[in-house]
């Protein structure tokens, strides 16, 4: 479903990426690894046009996307979940819903204001509050859900569930148990370890702006040393 092939990123003159490639196939959950600074976000960033890529190439469902706007390539099917949530402040969590809201690809059943709902009820109860009012767990439901209002075809969330309540993260983490339940591909990046090893299909780990391994969670598991060297604090 995403191919990513090679690509190199620059903030200015200094470079971030250095031949990056990855990908997510349809239905999959992928985890994107590493401890901070070294690239994760701005492999993101590049996937959704936010700082393009100035070699490599990106391809969602076989067709090409790199170069292209990023609202270009959210109407392709891509969603992002940002670091930080980014919600309107001045917008009621309703309106912040349905702010963005579309099913431009005609899916049979899409996502409603109502299934939001029922997934994260607390957000039901806040519905009427403004965004500067919602505590940080309630934002990023509220970035999940406003993600999933866009009927994607793949989700990608930027640390998922950092700074959150741990009974909020275990909300998060079974939303996301059961979107890859229902077959969204995701593409994840978080520090939880042990949530993404009973989530994810499969995982890559970034070190200095570059995919250093990348296996599956068996794998993963009877490496070690390997997450000592470079996820380790």
């Amino acid at each position: 479903m995403l191919a990513v092939e090679s690509i190199e990123t620059f903030y200015g003159v200094s470079q971030a990426l250095f031949g990056v490639s990855l990908e997510v196939r349809e239905g999959q959950v992928v985890a994107l690894l590493g401890r901070n600074g070294m690239g994760k976000t701005t492999t993101v960033s590049s996937v959704m046009g936010l700082n393009p890529p100035r070699a490599g190439t990106v391809q969602f469902k076989d067709q090409p996307i790199h170069g292209q706007p990023s609202h270009a390539i959210a109407r392709a099917g891509l969603a992002l979940v940002p670091e930080g949530r980014r919600i309107f402040p001045n917008l009621t969590l309703r309106e912040n819903l349905v702010a963005t809201a579309a099913n431009r690809r005609g899916v049979g059943s899409p996502w409603t204001v109502e299934r939001i709902f029922a997934m994260f009820p607390s957000l039901a109860e806040r519905a009427d509050n403004m965004g500067n009012a919602l505590s940080g767990g309630e934002q990023q439901m509220l970035a999940i859900g406003r993600a999933l209002l866009t009927n994607p075809e793949l989700l990608i969330l930027d640390e998922a569930t950092e700074g959150l309540a741990p009974m909020i993260r275990d909300d998060i983490w079974r939303c996301l148990a059961g979107l890859k339940e229902e077959g969204l591909a995701i593409l994840v990046i978080d520090k939880n370890l042990d949530a993404l090893m009973r989530l994810a299909d499969w995982h890559y780990i970034m070190e200095k702006g570059r995919i250093v391994w990348s296996g599956d969670s068996t794998a993963l598991a009877a490496a070690p040393e390997l997450r000592a060297r470079y996820l380790g604090v």
